[in-house]
């Protein structure tokens, strides 16, 4: 088994991610700010990657700006892999998103740009694209209160955030293989329509207004830009069994 590394272990994924490698045998360290380890400024990285084998990054910033997110993904890749280089740590796994090549939004810059540094960088790697979650379009709503919420038509193929961090672990417990096959749900469905059975499940009552947002980055997200192509793997979790059980509409 490995000392697995999880930067952003603290959040949604990164928790599941810390659980899955635990399950699995792996010692864990988690970096994260409430850790002591700062990742924008390095305090405490060199210290915290000390005997660990891989790293998975799945920190993340909440941001609809294209400034801001390639700011922090640049800065903090570009870190976290000159602090694994110096520490020989052997396998660097990446989640990132489906779709960030063909939807030209300003977050998905920021994931393009550590997409770049990791493939051009020091450390052998695996990037895993991953599907919305199906947390996400509670957590738009959650973004956006109100009694009316406008919602972007958006096509996707949503999949359960744990089975995604069972696979960033089975992927880190392997060699490094560079673009793994895409993960996504068992099911096409539009985020505006999620959303409609998230405040069902929430007992709210709001309104839904579905945005058709313009020009070509609208139109490849409602015609399934976000959609995965060729060999993917597909969870089990279907988004309305997740809702059902879910304790985090």
């Amino acid at each position: 088994m490995s000392v697995i590394a999880v930067a952003g272990g603290t959040g949604v994924i990164g928790r599941m991610v810390v659980e899955a490698a635990r399950s699995a045998g792996h010692d864990v360290v988690v970096i994260a700010r409430s850790a002591g380890v700062d990742l924008m400024t390095g305090a405490g990285l060199d210290d915290a990657l000390r005997g660990v084998q891989v790293v998975i990054d799945v920190a993340n910033v909440t941001t609809m700006s294209r400034k801001k997110a390639v700011g922090f993904f640049g800065a903090m890749t570009e870190r976290l892999l000159a602090a694994e280089q110096r520490a020989g740590v052997g396998h660097h796994v990446v989640l990132s998103i489906i779709g960030i090549d063909r939807v030209d939004y300003g977050y998905y810059e920021g994931k393009r740009r550590q997409e770049e540094l990791v493939t051009a960088g020091p450390v052998p790697w695996t990037i895993l694209r991953a599907a919305q979650f199906h947390e996400f379009a509670g957590q738009m709503l959650d973004r956006l209160p109100g009694p009316v919420t406008p919602m972007p038509r958006m096509l996707s193929q949503p999949v359960a955030a744990k089975e995604v961090a069972e696979e960033l672990v089975r992927l880190a417990a392997g060699e490094p293989r560079g673009f793994a096959p895409e993960i996504a749900g068992p099911e096409r469905l539009d985020v505006t329509d999620m959303a409609r059975d998230v405040i069902r499940a929430r007992h709210q009552r709001r309104v839904i207004l579905p945005l058709r947002i313009p020009g070509a980055v609208g139109k490849a997200m409602r015609e399934g830009g976000l959609l995965p192509t060729g060999e993917a793997t597909v969870g089990r979790i279907r988004f309305a069994d997740w809702l059902g059980a879910s304790r985090a509409v």
